[in-house]
């Protein structure tokens, strides 16, 4: 539990923390409302992060390693690169769609000026293992090696991002998870080896909706 927290605690602080900054604006928000949600006192909540920001962003911090830790677990025995890519792809807009507060949180309330000022908006484990396989990709002469690695993975972060708010923005008519393939067609051609277009047969190959 975070910070030794007891487990009924630590529950009901999870759900007031989801609430509270994903329906409300940031720098409106306070200990205080997220206090009252859990039933659990300020100075307890005080005394375990000092401010608003550490509050959230440990929660944050457990919430994004669970998706890794779902990643880790789907991309394990897949050689392919287009599919270990076209199922990262899924995985996190399926994670977001189940957890919408935790995407309102990282997407649209929270400052990302703030956030990049703590360790935990890097998200090592999961950057460190999304750069990897991209570089793989690279060596393997299959993803554009034209530009570095970290660009690649921000291209595909930012289409996952403009995604989900744009859903949100749009009444979430539809799945997210549920057009994940077509919208994953469009990342791979923005991310394959420019000189992989003039093979004809090659790039269809590539290209192929599953």
């Amino acid at each position: 539990m975070l910070n030794g927290l007891n487990p009924d605690i630590y529950t009901r602080l999870e759900a007031a923390v989801l609430e509270v900054f994903s329906q409300s604006d940031f720098h409106q928000a306070s200990i205080r409302d997220v206090a009252e949600k859990a039933e659990v006192s300020f100075t307890t909540i005080y005394k375990h992060y000092g401010s608003k920001e550490r509050l959230v962003f440990a929660f944050v911090d457990v919430w994004m390693g669970k998706l890794t830790d779902r990643i880790v677990d789907h991309i394990q025995g897949i050689e392919n690169l287009q599919e270990k890519l076209r199922k990262v792809f899924w995985l996190q807009l399926d994670y977001y769609e189940r957890h919408e507060g935790l995407g309102r949180i990282v997407f649209m309330t929270l400052p990302m000026k703030t956030w990049m000022a703590d360790e935990t908006f890097e998200q090592r484990r999961m950057m460190t293992l999304l750069i990897k396989v991209l570089s793989q990709g690279q060596q393997e002469g299959i993803l554009n090696d034209q530009v570095d690695a970290s660009v690649l993975l921000d291209f595909l972060m930012g289409f996952v991002q403009r995604s989900f708010f744009m859903w949100i923005q749009r009444g979430k008519k539809d799945s997210l998870a549920e057009r994940a393939n077509p919208m994953f067609g469009m990342v791979w051609r923005g991310m394959v080896n420019p000189s992989l277009l003039d093979q004809g047969g090659l790039s269809r190959l590539l290209f192929k909706q599953f």
